[in-house]
């Protein structure tokens, strides 16, 4: 990935792939930040760029009552704190055309979810903030038709644009990962490995997505192999108690190993 689309990460000096990370929604300002505090020191020192991410609202909930926010206004505060703070870029979802210019005061990358990649006026109004674009492949979306969610970002004057593979459908209730997909989509634009969200199991009869957690670093070192520029993942110290996605989640403490042991398998693909 150019480092250059994220103005935080330009004159980051290295070879590894770059990461994603966060929770799954904000919760709170406490738990932001300390979480955000543990991935730092993890990715300062494994040498990994690092942005972090956050959902300021769920909007793709499955039953009514299920949790969606903080509060707007909150909840981006939040994430500019964190980047504050932290001296790390920040990146959100937005489902609506007037989430993209109220996002973008707050954060430095603006992310279409898979649902919506497809919705014209959605994607165009994130890329006329001038902000970076992360687009999610649809899981109901060919890699091949992505460069057309693409293009859309480059016709609205914004060079500023990476893709995001988090699954495809696979029946009813589980998701698979293409890789055949990444050095495809890599041909339009830098290309992301969402490992977490591709191990969903959505339509449970519970509302409940459920998820594969113990599959997470199979996936991960299964992007990197095929050449993932970065990789996206939610994590929680708490994940049974999450808000959102807790049931595909990765636990906190297990982060530094995995992310070492990706890290050691990056080294051994830019050998070869």
């Amino acid at each position: 990935m150019n480092l250059e689309l994220i103005p935080q990460l330009k004159h980051t000096k290295s070879n590894n792939f770059f990461l994603l990370c966060g929770p799954c929604a904000i919760e709170g300002e406490e738990m932001a930040l300390r979480i955000a505090e543990k991935v730092v020191s993890i990715t300062d020192k494994l040498n990994i760029p690092y942005v972090f991410k956050g959902s300021f609202k769920k909007a793709n909930r499955s039953r009514v009552d299920s949790f969606t926010g903080i509060g707007d206004e909150k909840a981006l505060k939040i994430l500019k704190k964190v980047s504050e703070t932290f001296k790390v870029p920040t990146i959100t979802d937005i489902h609506e055309i007037s989430d993209a210019h109220m996002a973008a005061e707050y954060v430095d990358v603006l992310q279409i979810p898979a649902f919506l990649v497809r919705q014209t006026d959605l994607v165009v109004a994130a890329a006329e903030t001038g902000k970076v674009v992360n687009l999610k492949k649809g899981q109901f979306m060919s890699p091949e038709s992505m460069k057309h969610a693409v293009q859309k970002v480059l016709d609205s004057n914004n060079e500023q644009v990476m893709v995001t593979d988090r699954g495809t459908m696979f029946g009813y209730q589980d998701m698979i990962v293409d890789f055949r997909g990444i050095p495809t989509m890599k041909q339009y634009a830098p290309v992301v490995l969402d490992v977490t969200h591709s191990l969903q199991q959505p339509n449970q009869s519970s509302g409940v997505t459920g998820g594969r957690p113990d599959m997470i670093e199979t996936i991960a070192r299964a992007g990197i192999v095929t050449g993932a520029d970065g990789i996206f993942m939610e994590t929680h110290f708490d994940p049974a108690n999450a808000k959102s996605d807790g049931a595909n989640m990765l636990h906190l403490d297990h982060l530094e190993k995995l992310l070492t042991n990706l890290v050691a398998i990056r080294k051994t693909v830019n050998s070869l």
